[in-house]
């Protein structure tokens, strides 16, 4: 969320930034601060009364000692009062401060000043694109007939098993999931990230920590008898790992890596958009993330754009970068790259993507912080991103690589599945 301190001495530079969101802050930044003049001013009053409090107990025992019984007892009482006000005031403030934090939580990331204006996805910018549209034979198939022809992804034993968005992968449809974890996961590592294995469901903290709760409370499945939440991607038990962390400048940048399965409710979403592998309930993916300071966290943000980029090139996949509009940015985000891949069979660009830098956005409410050389403590800046989410990259390669003879496998993908061919 963001500073307290940065929203109360520039409350109109944050009205005008977050307009870039289409969030009209105006009238909660008037209450955040009108809140924080209350809280301050009851702090002033708890310490005054405090201080009154102290100070007559010394007296208190001053009268003891010069026999003055009377003043003694009018000056207990008093103090007792005094008590009673100071813990009125005392509670008085925590109600201010959770009130202040309900608030808080209610105010999106300011978006970086590069940020296009826009509404909707169709404004979004395109930064770059790259490959060749692939030209395919009379009769080309879209990815979810050909996971039938070929015995790849048995879609409605998933609906038996579970339901509408959770494919059951089969052979070499198992096999072609598994090697493009493990390769995402080698290339990671071999651009320098720690590969972690994390827990696949998360206590309330660790989502309010990254900022999916209270914002995409209703996206998540939520096992309610024990109060956990399935993960939509690794990014949250990733980045919580330092939660509540105190870091060494030195040790920054700190650059993990993690393959999970991800669990998304996608409420809402329906037709053509969805079928097959475009939208899943539950899908594998591989994230990198990186805590940074914050004056690289930019210089961060295009390494792993430009990491991405390799991945989707060895992929053999026609790709396009886009940099996000306001209205099409998450909630936490300052800075988002989406990366698409052209699926052939069916004339669309997929999302496989999504890089983004959160600057300390994520970090304070995750305290999470570091200390430099001058002994000052400050927040971090947090970034992710996709590398890669796996069921459009498979849709994409399915389509765009089908051929008379079967389906052709990217040479670098070969060492990974151990065939070259399905058919």
């Amino acid at each position: 969320m963001l500073t307290l301190k940065y929203i109360t001495e520039n409350p109109q530079e944050v009205t005008a930034r977050l307009a870039k969101k289409h969030f009209p802050a105006e009238a909660i930044i008037a209450q955040v601060i009108e809140l924080d003049t209350q809280r301050k001013q009851t702090q002033t009053s708890a310490d005054q009364a405090l201080a009154q409090s102290n100070a007559l107990s010394k007296e208190i025992g001053i009268l003891l000692k010069q026999g003055k019984t009377d003043e003694a007892t009018a000056a207990k009482e008093q103090t007792t009062e005094l008590k009673k006000r100071i813990q009125e005031l005392t509670d008085l403030q925590a109600s201010l401060e959770q009130q202040l934090t309900d608030l808080l939580v209610q105010i999106p990331n300011l978006p970086h000043h590069s940020v296009p204006e826009g509404r909707h996805a169709e404004h979004n910018v395109v930064e770059r694109t790259g490959g060749e549209l692939p030209q395919l034979p009379a009769g080309a198939l879209p990815h979810w007939e050909l996971a039938k022809k070929y015995d790849l992804i048995d879609f409605e034993l998933g609906v038996k098993i579970t339901g509408a968005g959770f494919p059951v992968y089969k052979g070499k449809g198992a096999r072609l999931q598994r090697a493009l974890i493990n390769f995402f996961l080698d290339n990671a590592r071999d651009a320098g990230y720690l590969e972690v294995q994390p827990p696949y469901v998360v206590n309330a903290a660790s989502g309010y920590g990254t900022g999916q709760l209270p914002d995409k409370e209703g996206q998540m499945y939520h096992a309610t008898a024990d109060d956990l939440y399935l993960i939509p991607t690794a990014e949250v038990p990733v980045t919580n790992i330092y939660r509540d962390v105190i870091l060494n400048e030195s040790e920054l940048p700190i650059k993990n890596t993690a393959y999970s399965a991800c669990f998304r409710r996608e409420a809402g979403s329906y037709g053509k958009d969805v079928r097959g592998l475009n939208r899943l309930h539950q899908f594998d993916k591989v994230e990198i993330v990186q805590i940074q300071h914050p004056d690289k966290s930019y210089e961060s943000l295009t390494d792993m754009v430009n990491y991405v980029q390799t991945l989707v090139e060895k992929l053999e996949l026609p790709w396009r970068i886009l940099r996000l509009c306001g209205g099409d940015m998450s909630f936490t985000s300052a800075l988002t790259f989406d990366f698409e891949v052209y699926s052939a069979a069916q004339q669309r660009w997929l999302e496989v993507s999504s890089v983004s830098n959160f600057e300390n956005y994520q970090a304070n409410r995750l305290k999470c912080r570091f200390k430099g050389n001058d002994k000052k403590t400050q927040l971090c800046h947090t970034l992710n991103g996709s590398a890669l989410a796996l069921p459009r990259i498979v849709a994409a390669l399915l389509e765009n690589n089908q051929t008379a003879e079967g389906i052709r496998i990217p040479a670098a993908l070969v060492p990974y599945t151990g065939f070259e061919m399905i058919g």
